[in-house]
């Protein structure tokens, strides 16, 4: 199941992508770095393909070759998970 990074929303499954793509429902960039499966904000460049070139904007469409749009979603952080964080860290270094 494809869905688009910006709203959520399922897009329909089609063998390509092209660059020009706009998600029906809320009309951001389909081939975008954010869509792909290869798009990892912690690892350089933000892309886990070596041979990527970088990409300035990650919301935009752009013309990359590696690109393979994303099945599912992206795992998330729990609303609570921030707060949670701070206070274990609080707690190991005190206040």
């Amino acid at each position: 199941m494809r869905l688009c990074f910006q709203c959520g929303q399922e897009i329909p499954a089609g063998r390509t992508v092209p660059r020009d793509a706009e998600c029906p429902h809320c009309s951001s960039d389909l081939h975008c770095c954010r869509n792909c499966r290869f798009y990892d904000p912690a690892v350089s460049n933000q892309c886990r393909e070596p041979q990527a070139d970088w990409v300035t904007e990650k919301l935009k469409a752009n013309f990359c070759e590696f690109f393979s749009f994303l099945d599912g979603a992206r795992p998330r952080a729990a609303p609570g998970d921030a707060s949670s964080a701070r206070d274990r860290f609080n707690k190991l270094f005190g206040d």
